[in-house]
């Protein structure tokens, strides 16, 4: 008997969890100010809307396409429309934020996507995406 085929491989980039916690942190804070007078509830608003963005917010890539899911719509591209990526500045270059270049010229966010997340999304892509990793060596 034979072991089950192994699954693709998948690649899921995530804003941290720990904004979550942050977020919560605000709103404890924020308490004695909610309670001061009318309407200032409403800056419950902004850990609620901090939360929602931190669960939702994702790109999920795998051999055949690349998801983007931001708060209100989600895009899946094929890896055959997209040309390249580019990298956008940012005091450390590893933290810098990817786009990819799609064949039309247009551009998509890879949400919570990095530059230091590239070996793992080219390892993902199947030979779409060239390891930067494996240029340098």
């Amino acid at each position: 008997m034979s072991a089950p085929p192994e699954p693709p491989p998948r690649a899921i980039f995530r804003v941290s969890p720990l904004v979550v916690l942050v977020a919560l942190t605000f709103a404890v804070c924020a308490t004695p100010v909610a309670l001061a007078g009318p309407y200032l509830w409403l800056i419950y608003l902004v850990p609620i809307g901090i939360i929602a963005w931190t669960l939702r917010v994702r790109t999920e890539a795998d051999p055949e396409s690349v998801a983007v899911r931001g708060v209100l719509r989600s895009r899946r591209v094929p890896w055959s429309e997209i040309a390249s990526v580019h990298l956008g500045r940012a005091r450390n270059p590893s933290t810098a934020k990817v786009s990819a270049v799609l064949t039309d010229g247009t551009e998509l966010a890879l949400s919570a996507v990095h530059v230091r997340d590239l070996p793992r999304l080219a390892a993902v892509s199947g030979g779409h995406l060239p390891d930067p990793a494996a240029d340098g060596a």
